[in-house]
């Protein structure tokens, strides 16, 4: 459930805090944990670590994030291929369609 209109939108404090002490432009990553923290407009331009449960994984920050949650920009799951037979044949094809295509000739 989102949080209430009334009450504003929630950004880390200290989040907060960390980037209004860098300059507009700095390539600084900042790390957090705080998924749940909204981009707010001082955040534009800057680059945020958010962690996904492993890692934090670099987000730049752009005008058309704001009102966004910060974990919407980093996924906590990894998609693994679907197996099976079907699958199997699919890559086979593929591999066959690779080995076929003939490489350009270099030119010296």
């Amino acid at each position: 459930m989102s949080r209430s209109i009334k009450k504003g939108l929630w950004v880390d404090p200290k989040l907060l805090k960390k980037i209004l002490k860098l300059k507009s432009g700095d390539k600084t990553v900042i790390k957090t944990w705080s998924r749940d923290s909204v981009v707010s407009p001082e955040m534009i331009g800057f680059t945020i670590g958010v962690h996904n449960g492993k890692n934090h994984i670099p987000v730049q920050i752009i005008e058309e994030m704001v009102g966004h949650k910060l974990g919407e920009f980093s996924p906590t799951r990894k998609f693994v291929r679907h197996g099976g037979k079907m699958q199997k044949e699919l890559e086979a094809k593929a591999a066959e369609a690779q080995k076929a295509v003939p490489a350009s000739p270099v030119k010296t």
